[in-house]
């Protein structure tokens, strides 16, 4: 834990965007305690950080202070009972500056079938999805955060989801669907429902 505030402490915040080639996926693998075990080289370039700095360290050395505490919080609950979690994150690179990606995860057991390892990818996120729906959200998250802590966070999380009528996931799919379409990306592909063809998404999305 010392070591991760030795490397974290340096970072200022800077309001630009890391420049990296976005059609590249980023790529992690975790123990079950989310502490880096491998970066591969997008990672390495993408963050700044390099291999022997990542090494060892918990994931959160890359976390934004602009991203609100729930969404971890709902990530590692699916993590950790075994469930793929797909969301959308802003991290913070070495320089200061971030970088937006949405995740994906293989999780990996031990013949006991404990969880041992997480397998992250992660690729951009459409900048148009970014501006118009994710940061009012993690906005207004943060601010309830700061004002009544991350249970009343969640709690307007869950209300602002059951008032579309859709999980998070399910949410965050349908944001950059609708913009993959409206860019003529999917022209071609029907409206897809159900949980095959919402995996079969991910799968496009991720390459997979």
């Amino acid at each position: 834990m010392n070591q991760e505030n030795q490397l974290r402490t340096p970072v200022t915040v800077i309001d630009k965007e890391v420049t990296w080639d976005k059609t590249q996926v980023i790529m992690s693998k975790t123990n079950a305690f989310g502490i880096i075990e491998y970066a591969n080289e997008v990672f390495v370039d993408v963050c700044g950080y390099e291999d022997y700095e990542l090494m060892g360290q918990p994931h959160n050395i890359i976390r934004h202070p602009d991203m609100p505490k729930v969404i971890f919080k709902v990530l590692w609950e699916n993590l950790k009972n075994g469930k793929n979690f797909h969301a959308i994150v802003k991290n913070l690179a070495k320089s200061g500056r971030y970088y937006w990606v949405i995740t994906d995860f293989d999780i990996a057991r031990d013949e006991n079938g404990v969880i041992v390892n997480y397998f992250g990818r992660r690729q951009s996120v459409p900048q148009e999805v970014i501006a118009m729906h994710i940061e009012p959200l993690y906005k207004k998250l943060l601010q309830i955060e700061a004002a009544s802590g991350v249970e009343f966070s969640e709690k307007y999380l869950i209300g602002f989801l059951e008032e579309k009528n859709r999980s998070y996931v399910e949410y965050i799919k349908e944001l950059i669907y609708e913009h993959e379409k409206n860019q003529a990306k999917f022209a071609n592909y029907e409206e897809e429902q159900g949980e095959e063809e919402h995996r079969g998404f991910f799968s496009r999305l991720f390459n997979r």
